[in-house]
């Protein structure tokens, strides 16, 4: 039976294990998922090696360790906030600008933290990469699933393509997130807001829905 002291280094252990994947999801989003080390992130945290790779093991469940942290805190950022909006045009504006709220304001350092990583692993098969490919496949999946709600509530046209509308909105929100951090402005969030409100009122059986406005 674990007595006090192993609570307590059981405690110690997953406090060390959150404050080392803060850091390392703030590294990542800038440096990339190569940048993180067990020695930097104990120097920058203060902790001994040995402490760190107990909580991983590895470089590469470090890596993983830390994509997976991201999608929780991606998660948390964009899609809980709008969970409780009907279904409807409504509801896809709002993910989006979710999205856009995200990426504005740096909850990840370098902005968009998938946008980062997934350039660096994209051309090398392994399991960072399925892990990447698999957040990204949620995300499309959830702008598909919002638009596909939004189409059998009326709001969507019933010959919309789906899948080409998710991939538009996904490529300008995307691509607002690059030129913004690139260029340290806020011109490219508001030149993707005008155009996600364009795509979708495309599509839209009313472009004057007030969801729209």
């Amino acid at each position: 039976m674990a007595g006090p002291t192993t609570d307590r280094r059981l405690l110690r252990g997953e406090e060390t294990r959150r404050a080392v994947l803060r850091r390392a999801v703030e590294i990542a989003s800038v440096e990339g998922l190569e940048a993180l080390s067990i020695g930097r992130l104990a120097t920058d945290l203060g902790l001994s090696k040995s402490g760190v790779f107990a909580g991983f093991g590895s470089k590469e469940e470090l890596q993983l360790a830390t994509v997976r942290a991201a999608r929780r805190i991606f998660a948390d950022a964009v899609v809980a906030p709008v969970a409780d909006t009907p279904p409807g045009l409504a509801h896809a504006r709002a993910l989006c600008e979710s999205w856009l709220a995200y990426s504005r304001a740096r909850i990840f350092p370098g902005g968009c933290f998938f946008y980062e990583v997934t350039a660096e692993f994209d051309a090398r098969p392994g399991t960072i990469r399925d892990a990447l490919a698999a957040c990204s496949r949620e995300w499309h999946e959830t702008v598909t699933a919002t638009l596909a709600e939004a189409r059998a509530t009326g709001g969507l046209r019933p010959d919309t393509d789906l899948g080409d509308l998710a991939f538009a909105l996904v490529s300008v929100l995307e691509t607002a997130n690059s030129q913004a951090v690139l260029h340290e402005e806020d011109t490219p969030y508001q030149r993707a807001e005008r155009l996600l409100l364009r795509l979708l009122r495309a599509e839209a059986t009313d472009p004057a829905d007030p969801a729209l406005a």
